[in-house]
């Protein structure tokens, strides 16, 4: 790993979103020069889900030999990152970096992404960048070393990244879904050498997209597997380096991996809040018989998946699907799992409609064989789906169950 060289002993950095992950890696590493951090982030009490705050973050950066200043920053509040600007220079005498680390993201599609979500992405990711830049920017002009790093995907104008998604801003390996994916990543630790390392260098180093491995590479480091979860795994590569899915999913099989994207993970996204997708006719409560196709991998498969509903599954999902298929199979199809018993087959489902899936046959054999993952599918414009998005989710989660019996 990238050595410290006490460069940093001193200085001042503000980072957004430092309560945890890659924010407080960077915070970690430059503490260990004894460096000043300015925690400006959200988190103030624990969150249900997620580790840390900034004040337990504030413990962590001590100890490793910084000082800490935890602040409650919502970086779409321009009076709270310039209240925590006003209290780094009073403690600190001033700012010498700026890392724009913290951000929002949405991973659904146009016509499914609420304003509010687009509105949350916007005031994050762009403007709050721009405000603590603009805010901080006459302290960083003052300083020697003065430097800003923000924190992003790579900008690539391949159609892939942008022919589906107008509203999106950068990949979470949660999004990603997997068991096991954290296999095929690498620790925060390399975000961090890879900050010291931009921070360090002269103001001269400026106006430069960078990526991690590149930029450690050009400073020496050769051996990667130490910023490795599972040194010696095959690695995801995140989202906007010009590796299609399907192309990454065959190297790395190739390699002998289980592509995490192919397998199921519980995730968590917004409830969607557009219209109600379309109704379908038909009596709300009675116990439905479908029509089944005779034979072929999608009749085969839906009468696998209607095998394997029970009525926790219906009890716990409360859903219906239904799926528009092109290719050889085409046509309607739906899992039910909110009705009675729940049931699964060709046609139009009972009641009202959750969540409208549109693929092709064979897209949609694969899926439920664990052979694609859903978000992969849906990030590649495989998969479109309509209505509610947490329904959408519970159903990926379901089909590691599928996965077992096909």
């Amino acid at each position: 790993m990238l050595p410290n060289t006490g460069k940093l002993a001193g200085c001042t950095l503000f980072i957004t979103g430092a309560s945890r992950g890659i924010g407080k890696a960077i915070a970690l590493k430059a503490a260990k020069d004894g460096a000043n951090i300015v925690i400006a982030a959200k988190t103030g009490v624990p969150h249900r889900t997620l580790p840390g705050t900034i004040y337990t973050a504030a413990e962590e950066i001590e100890a490793a030999g910084g000082k800490a200043l935890p602040c409650i920053v919502n970086v779409r509040e321009e009076d709270q990152i310039a209240d925590a600007v006003d209290q780094a220079v009073q403690k600190f005498g001033g700012i010498d970096v700026l890392v724009n680390n913290a951000s929002a993201i949405s991973l659904t599609g146009t016509l499914e992404t609420p304003t509010k979500k687009v509105d949350l992405m916007m005031s994050a990711n762009t403007r709050g960048t721009y405000l603590t830049s603009k805010i901080c920017l006459p302290y960083l002009r003052k300083s020697k070393i003065g430097h800003i790093l923000n924190i992003s995907p790579p900008i690539n104008l391949n159609p892939l990244w942008f022919k589906n998604h107008c509203a999106i801003y950068t990949s979470a390996m949660d999004m990603l879904g997997g068991a096991g994916v954290e296999k095929q990543c690498r620790k925060t630790d390399i975000l961090a050498d890879a900050a010291y390392c931009i921070l360090t260098k002269p103001k001269s180093f400026t106006g430069n997209f960078v990526i991690d491995e590149n930029l450690l590479r050009e400073e020496g480091i050769k051996d990667f597997d130490v910023y490795a979860v599972a040194p010696g795994h095959p690695l995801l590569p995140d989202f906007f380096l010009d590796v299609d899915p399907e192309t990454l999913a065959m190297k790395m099989e190739a390699q002998g991996a289980s592509p995490a994207f192919r397998e199921g993970k519980k995730q968590e996204v917004m409830k969607h809040e557009g219209p109600d997708p379309t109704k379908s006719e038909g009596p709300k409560h009675h116990v439905h018989f479908a029509a089944e196709k005779a034979s072929g991998p999608v009749a085969d498969t839906f009468k696998i998946i209607k095998g394997a509903i029970s009525e926790d599954v219906v009890k716990s999902t409360q859903g219906v699907y239904r799926f528009e298929l092109s290719g050889e199979e085409g046509g309607t199809w739906y899992i039910d799992l909110k009705n009675k018993g729940g049931s699964a087959g060709s046609g139009d489902p009972p009641g009202k409609v959750d969540v409208v899936m549109s693929m092709s046959s064979s897209d949609f054999v694969k899926m439920f064989s664990g052979k694609l993952k859903p978000t992969m599918a849906f990030m590649s414009g495989k998969l479109t789906i309509k209505g509610d998005m947490a329904l959408a989710i519970k159903l990926e989660k379901l089909m590691g169950q599928f996965n077992s019996k096909l």
